[in-house]
């Protein structure tokens, strides 16, 4: 992840050491559902949510590509207390990868459509 604004650096800085006590707990290892309630300090946002998953890495689960589903609430401004709310959960269904038909049975499907 490279990071290059001065911003986003000081909220990965807030965000290690806000977080700290979740580096204690496993890592979810299935896909995951991730809400994020955010509040900025003005109307003009500069934190991109996709920095949140990023950072949620190694923390919460092992890899952002788990996250198969993120909801993202913008919940209005709070110039005194800019904040977001995290909430990380495993999907109740995980979702397997349909397994490829075989070309026998891909020719009988065509065959039984006509």
């Amino acid at each position: 992840m490279l990071i290059k604004s001065s911003k986003a650096l000081n909220y990965c800085q807030a965000f290690k050491q806000q977080c700290s006590e979740l580096y204690d707990f496993e890592l979810l290892e299935l896909d995951v559902i991730v809400t994020i309630r955010i509040w900025y300090a003005s109307r003009r946002p500069d934190l991109d949510e996709s920095l949140i998953l990023d950072l949620l890495q190694d923390v919460t689960y092992k890899n952002d590509r788990q996250v198969k589903e993120k909801h993202i609430i913008w919940m209005g401004v709070d110039k005194e207390c800019p904040r977001c709310e995290i909430e990380v959960r495993e999907l109740a269904i995980q979702w397997k990868e349909p397994k490829k038909m075989s070309k026998k049975m891909s020719k009988q499907m065509s065959k039984s459509g006509d």
